[in-house]
């Protein structure tokens, strides 16, 4: 879920294009997460096959990834690995939500309300181990890098970033700049027309790219005051302060320099403060990773694919549209190597 830093960020738009030729870390458990929400029948069930399997996170994995691998990205999947104990509430809290919607669902659907049934369906998704299983099989049957975090998929992404090992972290939430991430992209493979939740309002999804030292100036706040303020909103590890939203939690760091001056100014207290601001800027990282894009297995591709019930017409055409696409990202990068000796 992440924290909200909306009010208080402006993030620039992009288009996928301005990222030709980047290396993008995706936090491959956000991003399966928006697959399974968004990609579904029109009465909210998710897409399946014949035996009734899931098959909305393979539509979106094979479907808008060729897009991106298109527009001359280089992706790489980072999954979560072991939570930290701090977040079982939020697991809890997850779960619970999950469960209630599902049970609104129902009710809508009986009462044959369809759009409120799409909009609670949504709210259901869950990541099983099949689903987990099967993502993991196609990204590496497509020839791209599944790197495995040691905790949270955001924190790696982001040391990956930090490293210079890929150009930016991709995800939906904002936790990415927490951790540490120079650069992060939202929006990267839900772009187009979406429903505001609860609302019958639409709007435009675009792309958005983020510069962390440039938000952080223009606040005129470091890293470690943006943790100090988001630990009042509450984050993924501890529960926040009523009543105190990203402007409030910022005019107060700006006033009071740190959460440990805020705490002593004010009535405010925030449990076990210290551990949690040492999961955003030391948390677990690996170096056991590799970002080397390989050859794909058309083959293999299919196989799953169609084992699924996905047309073998349509894979071989997205398969086709890779392949052609780092063909002709291939040649462009000799191409820009041999001007660079003129």
């Amino acid at each position: 879920m992440g924290v909200n830093l909306s009010p208080i960020v402006t993030a620039k738009e992009i288009k996928l294009e301005d990222l030709r030729g980047k290396t993008v870390a995706i936090d491959a458990y956000n991003t399966i997460f928006q697959f399974l929400s968004i990609i579904r029948q029109s009465d909210g069930k998710p897409l399946m096959d014949a035996e009734g399997r899931v098959t909305s996170h393979l539509s979106g994995i094979l479907y808008r990834t060729a897009n991106l691998i298109e527009a001359g990205i280089e992706p790489s999947f980072v999954f979560d690995g072991k939570p930290n104990e701090l977040k079982a509430g939020t697991i809890e809290e997850r779960i619970a939500r999950r469960e209630k919607a599902k049970q609104e669902y129902e009710k809508a659907l009986a009462e044959g309300d369809m759009k409120k049934a799409f909009s609670k369906a949504q709210q259901t998704a869950r990541m099983t181990p099949e689903i987990l299983e099967t993502s993991k099989k196609l990204l590496t049957l497509m020839g791209l890098p599944v790197i495995q975090a040691p905790s949270d998929g955001e924190a790696q992404a982001a040391y990956m970033c930090e490293k210079g090992d890929v150009y930016a972290a991709a995800s939906q939430d904002f936790d990415s700049i927490l951790f540490g991430a120079p650069l992060l992209v939202r929006n990267m493979t839900i772009t187009g027309r979406r429903k505001v939740p609860g609302k019958q309002i639409y709007k435009d999804v675009n792309t958005e790219l983020i510069d962390s030292n440039e938000m952080l100036q223009s606040l005129g706040i470091t890293r470690e005051q943006l943790v100090d303020v988001c630990m009042m909103i509450g984050t993924d590890f501890n529960t926040g302060v009523d009543g105190i939203g990203p402007k409030k939690g910022l005019k107060l760091i700006q006033k009071h320099g740190s959460l440990e001056k805020v705490m002593e100014a004010t009535d405010i207290d925030i449990p076990e403060y210290e551990e949690v601001r040492e999961i955003f800027l030391n948390g677990p990282r690996s170096d056991d990773y590799s970002v080397k894009i390989r050859e794909l297995d058309r083959q293999g591709v299919l196989d799953l694919m169609t084992e699924y019930g996905f047309s073998e017409d349509r894979v071989n055409n997205v398969i086709n549209k890779i392949e052609a696409a780092r063909k002709a990202e291939s040649i462009r990068k000799k191409q820009k190597s041999l001007d660079a000796w003129f």
